[in-house]
């Protein structure tokens, strides 16, 4: 006799319900009853949400005496997902093909390059694992990625067949609870995933490390950024709309990627810092919830340097102050160099920042204020208006990498805040 677990209802507002019914089924759960209440919350009162509730509370009651225990014996079936991918025909022109993938999702509004089984199998003989090897399960629909799966979709972003391990690499990485998918992966927040490369795979596969680094231009950057969003809609099932619930979204999400410019760099590159060799590949994964912020400054001064950036840093609607996140700045080499010659370490330089962001909690809005106050409490204390507020719960979680060309534009980084970066060792065929 199967094993029948608790009764279970879920409770979303109409702009989350299609989430709700979508991931409900992805685990398993087709048939979770859910109570659906109007959106929005924010906006309202206190009295205009108690009332909301008690016209909702009728339904909500009759779905859990309706609710029949769930048979926990039914789980998703995934064995069609660790085996070969289905082979499909597909139209012969590129019109009908387009229309083919548009129609199935498969793409992300761009022309793709067809995953036929030749290219396929050229992107495989640049790993060394097994097709149907199962490199992790992607949030928020816990697809089962596959080798030949990430492999397909290099091939749609239209990557190099040796850029392959790299993608292997970040899958790992996006798949580590600390890093967070599922919450990237259905925020309201413009949250992309950011690639950043190290050792020597960056200079081997033409990774841009240097002018227009994060820009438009070179195939590696693009397409890595790119393969890697179509794994985690085509693998992870979050499409825009239906499990991605972005408010706005943000030009990130198409491909956001690039390596370290470590010939510039005054200090430990990134993977160095990580615990790496020098010579080591590695891809870093960085939640990065708003896109990039330019900082032009002319300082030639350290602590003025400092002191511009730091004022930066520091806004009122960051997801960082929220929660005590995991900033990050991509410094100029000049800038870079202005820090070093004034005798700073890495770490000299986020201690710094660290202290020198802080923020009043009064800057906030007043509902946004009480929001961290639940999320910090333990950190923090009870916070009032006057309380400062650090951007990270402690200065080593400011991340920084030396990137770009010449110039005085750095950038910063804000982050999803619930999110935390991973990286990993990229194993190439021998």
């Amino acid at each position: 006799m199967a094993k029948r677990g608790p009764a279970a209802v879920a409770i979303c507002s109409t702009a989350f319900a299609a989430l709700g019914r979508a991931q409900a089924t992805a685990l398993g759960y087709p048939e979770l009853p859910i109570a659906v209440i109007p959106h929005p919350f924010g906006s309202r009162t206190r009295d205009e949400v108690r009332q909301l509730a008690e016209q909702c509370i009728g339904e909500i009651v009759r779905l859990v005496c309706e609710a029949g225990p769930r048979d926990s014996s039914v789980v998703p079936n995934r064995s069609s997902l660790t085996e070969r991918a289905a082979l499909i025909k597909v139209p012969g022109d590129l019109d009908g093909l387009y229309s083919l993938f548009r129609e199935r999702h498969w793409g992300d509004g761009l022309p793709v390059v067809p995953p036929t089984t030749e290219r396929v199998e050229r992107m495989l003989c640049h790993s060394h694992r097994a097709a149907t090897e199962v490199v992790a399960t992607v949030a928020p629909g816990f697809g089962a990625a596959t080798i030949e799966r990430i492999a397909a979709n290099a091939v749609l972003a239209g990557c190099d067949p040796e850029y392959l391990p790299v993608l292997i690499a970040a899958v790992e990485a996006v798949a580590e609870p600390r890093f967070n998918l599922q919450g990237i992966q259905v925020t309201t927040n413009p949250a992309a995933p950011w690639l950043i490369v190290n050792g020597p795979i960056g200079k081997r596969l033409g990774v841009n490390s240097g002018v227009n680094c994060l820009g438009q231009g070179t195939c590696a950057n693009a397409t890595l950024g790119r393969a890697l969003r179509l794994i985690l809609q085509n693998i992870g099932g979050a499409l825009p709309g239906e499990m991605d619930r972005a408010t706005q979204g943000q030009p990130g999400k198409y491909t956001f990627c690039c390596a370290e410019n470590e010939e510039m760099n005054p200090w430990e590159p990134l993977h160095v810092e990580r615990g790496f060799a020098p010579e080591c590949s590695a891809i870093t994964v960085v939640g990065g919830a708003s896109g990039t912020l330019n900082m032009n400054t002319h300082a030639k001064d350290a602590d003025d340097l400092l002191r511009v950036i730091a004022d930066t840093m520091a806004h009122p609607t960051s997801n960082d102050y929220w929660t005590g996140g995991e900033p990050w700045l991509v410094l100029a080499p000049e800038h870079a160099e202005i820090l070093k010659r004034a005798g700073l370490s890495k770490s000299d330089v986020k201690r710094r920042l660290w202290e020198q962001s802080k923020m009043p909690a009064g800057r906030m809005a007043a509902k946004d204020r009480l929001r961290t106050g639940d999320a910090r409490r333990a950190e923090l204390g009870e916070i009032g208006p006057d309380t400062m507020l650090p951007i990270s719960t402690q200065p080593e979680l400011i991340g920084i990498v030396v990137a770009g060309g010449p110039g005085t534009h750095s950038v910063y980084v804000p982050t999803y805040g619930n999110s935390r970066s991973v990286t990993r060792k990229v194993v190439c065929n021998a």
